[in-house]
C-alpha cells in the first residue's frame, strides 16, 4: 500500500487597510481601537515618552453567523518589497519595536456570531527607544486553516489594526531616491507601435518620520516625443522610517529618440530627494534607413554637379596662340590679327 505524504504549509495573510485612515476589516471580522469619548478611531495614534507604559482597548468584531476564535498578537509593520504597501511580521517572526513592546490582554479570544469582544492592549516603551515614528499593528488571526485552491497549501487569514506610536524627541525627516534605471522599449520605427519603456528606482526613507511621498519624473536634453515632466502613480501611501522600496513604473509616453538625463524627484514633509540616470534612445532601424537615404541623396547630388561642370569646362578652354616670329613672317600680331606668308594680314574672328 502506497502512503502519500502531503506537506501543509501555513501561510499567514494579514490585512491592513489600504489607506492610513481605514479600519481593518476583511468582510468577516474586524479589529479597531475602542472609540474614545470624543470621536471614533480607525487606528491607534499614541504619543509616548521613552520609559513609559501605555494602555488602550481594541474591539474584535465577528460579522459571520458562526463562532470564531482568534489568536491576538502585536506585530511590527513594514513596507513590502513588491509595491511598498504595508504588511506586518508573522506571529512566529522576531519582533523588534512595536511588536516587541506591545502585548494584548488575551492571547486567544473567541467571539460569538454577530458579536464583538473588547480586549486590552499594553505597550511598554523602553528607555532607550529612538525618537520618531514606530509603526505596528494589533493582529487577530483566524485559528482555522483553510485549503488554498488548486494546491496543498493551507492558509490562515489575519486582520490588523494599525498602531502609530510616536516617541517624543527630535524629528528628522529624510528622503532619498537611489539606483534609477531607465529601460527603453520603443518601436524600431517611431510612431508605428506602442511605447512601454520602464523607469525603476529605490525610494528610501532615511529619517525617523513616516512620510507620504510624491514622486515626479523629469527629462532634460535633446529628445523627440514624450512630456518634459510627469507624476508617477505607483508610490506607497506611507513610507515608514528606515524602509526601502524598489518601484517600477511603465512609461507609455517615453521619448522615441534623443539623449539626455532622466531625473526622479521625491518630496514629502518639506524634504526632497532625487536621482538621475543618463540615456541614449535611438531607433536603430529608423536611423539606418535615414543614413541610407542621406548617403543616396549625397551621391546623386555629387553626380549632378559633376555632369553640369563638364560642358562648362570645355567651353572655357583657351585657344592656343603662336608667338610672332618677327618681321613679316607668319604669326599673331598684337591686335589679334593673323599674319600669313607674303605679308598679307587676315583678321581673326
Amino acid at each position: 500500500m502506497r502512503t502519500a505524504f502531503v506537506a501543509l504549509f501555513l501561510l499567514l495573510l494579514t490585512t491592513l487597510s489600504p489607506t492610513p485612515a481605514g479600519a481593518a476589516d476583511n468582510g468577516e471580522w474586524s479589529v479597531r481601537p475602542a472609540d474614545s469619548a470624543i470621536t471614533p478611531r480607525a487606528a491607534f495614534e499614541l504619543p509616548a515618552q521613552p520609559g513609559t507604559t501605555l494602555t488602550d482597548r481594541a474591539v474584535v468584531t465577528n460579522t459571520t453567523t458562526a463562532e470564531l476564535t482568534f489568536r491576538l498578537y502585536v506585530a511590527d509593520a513594514h513596507n513590502t518589497e513588491r509595491d511598498g504597501g504595508l504588511a506586518v511580521r508573522g506571529i512566529e517572526e522576531t519582533q523588534r519595536e512595536v511588536g516587541a513592546w506591545g502585548k494584548p490582554e488575551l492571547d486567544t479570544v473567541t467571539v460569538p456570531a454577530r458579536s464583538a469582544v473588547t480586549v486590552g492592549v499594553t505597550l511598554t516603551v523602553p528607555r532607550d527607544a529612538s525618537p520618531g515614528d514606530h509603526v505596528g499593528a494589533l493582529v487577530a488571526v483566524d485559528t482555522r486553516v483553510r485549503p488554498a485552491d488548486g494546491s496543498h497549501l493551507g492558509v490562515q487569514r489575519g486582520v490588523g489594526a494599525r498602531i502609530y506610536l510616536r516617541v517624543e524627541g527630535p524629528r528628522h525627516p529624510g528622503l532619498a531616491v537611489e539606483d534609477v534605471r531607465f529601460t527603453a522599449l520603443s518601436p524600431q520605427l517611431p510612431w508605428t507601435g506602442t511605447r512601454e519603456s520602464t523607469v525603476a528606482y529605490t525610494l528610501h526613507n532615511t529619517g525617523n518620520v513616516t512620510l507620504a511621498p510624491r514622486v515626479s519624473l523629469g527629462v532634460s536634453g535633446v529628445v523627440v516625443g514624450g512630456p518634459g515632466e510627469r507624476r508617477l502613480a505607483n508610490v506607497p501611501a506611507e513610507l515608514l522610517p528606515g524602509q526601502k522600496v524598489r518601484l517600477t513604473e511603465t512609461w507609455a509616453g517615453a521619448p522615441v529618440a534623443g539623449w539626455g538625463r532622466l531625473t526622479v524627484t521625491a518630496t514629502a514633509d518639506g524634504v526632497r530627494g532625487s536621482g538621475t540616470v543618463g540615456f541614449l534612445e535611438v531607433p536603430w532601424l529608423f536611423a539606418a534607413c535615414l543614413a541610407l537615404l542621406s548617403a543616396t541623396w549625397l551621391l546623386l547630388r555629387r553626380r549632378r554637379l559633376a555632369a553640369r561642370a563638364a560642358p562648362a569646362h570645355s567651353a572655357l578652354e583657351p585657344c592656343p596662340r603662336q608667338r610672332t616670329s618677327g618681321g613679316d613672317g607668319p604669326g599673331i600680331t598684337a591686335d589679334g590679327s593673323r599674319r600669313v606668308a607674303g605679308g598679307r594680314t587676315v583678321w581673326r574672328r
